[in-house]
């Protein structure tokens, strides 16, 4: 039992190994000379260059902590608006009964399976008629609007796990549906609102393709999209200045989910009530 068990063991390592092999490659590659990193593959390097740092902070029109605030701020509103709105909108589908509700319910987890390539060109066309172009607008505002119909699934599910019994004592001492909401839902909704706003937070500070469209004046770029400025098309892509801001890039990430994995975990894991 000993030896299969220290067999699995060892069988994971080796798949996280495999799994972790780009980020440990990208790690060596920031603090390679440029002209090494494509000849060397290993992940130690022979030859250390740490001057890709401080020449990738300054290497473009401002500093890269100016892109990072950028990406901060649309993150942080977006993280902000959908834990409004979604648990808004999902205590509605869980809790209340009104015409229609299934319908709606079934619609919204339609547009589940609908690509951002096929959404982009309306939105575009709306933004563009609101003159939002050019502003932190379109990738916030939606936010607002319980435009993510998969936070709203997954807080449904959770709050169709709480008791019914606690909305009805609430009602016995006179509250009201937002008093529910914000008394009784909201507290025992911290895992799936932890849940909720970490895979918010991932997904917009890594969303290259919306802020690329709708940012387009330098001053608004965001830390993905200033990335993209250390590419050449002609070959001269300074790779070592790329892959040490990339990595300066996750480390907010990482920090954000160090932060809220206890409750990612126990969301996961419980029906949120004890």
């Amino acid at each position: 039992m000993g030896a299969e068990r220290l067999s699995k063991h060892v069988l994971l390592i080796g798949f996280g190994l495999v799994m972790l092999y780009p980020l440990l490659w990208m790690v060596s590659s920031s603090v390679k000379p440029t002209e090494t990193i494509f000849r060397d593959p290993s992940i130690w390097p022979t030859e250390t260059d740490f001057g890709n740092y401080a020449g990738g902070w300054t290497a473009l029109e401002h500093p890269f902590h100016f892109y990072l605030l950028n990406s901060a701020v649309i993150a942080v509103l977006a993280v902000a608006g959908n834990l409004l709105s979604c648990s808004l909108a999902a205590y509605a589908f869980a809790r209340l009964r009104f015409p229609g509700r299934n319908l709606f319910f079934a619609a919204m987890l339609a547009t589940l399976m609908l690509p951002i390539h096929v959404l982009i060109v309306p939105q575009y066309v709306l933004f563009s008629q609101l003159d939002w172009i050019n502003t932190d607008l379109p990738l916030v505002v939606p936010k607002f609007l319980a435009h993510d119909a998969f936070f709203i699934f997954l807080m449904v599910q959770f709050i169709r796990g709480l008791p019914r019994e606690l909305d009805e004592a609430a009602r016995i001492d006179g509250c009201g549906h937002i008093r529910i909401y914000w008394r009784i839902i909201m507290p025992l909704s911290v895992p799936a609102l932890a849940t909720s706003a970490l895979f918010t937070f991932i997904w917009t500070w890594n969303d290259f393709f919306s802020q690329l469209v709708f940012l387009t004046d330098p001053e608004l770029w965001t830390m993905p999209v200033a990335l993209r400025s250390f590419m050449d098309g002609q070959g001269e892509t300074a790779w070592g200045q790329l892959f040490a801001m990339s990595i300066v890039g996750l480390v907010p990430i990482f920090g954000f989910f160090l932060a809220g994995q206890r409750y990612l975990t126990q969301g996961i894991a419980t029906t949120g009530f004890k």
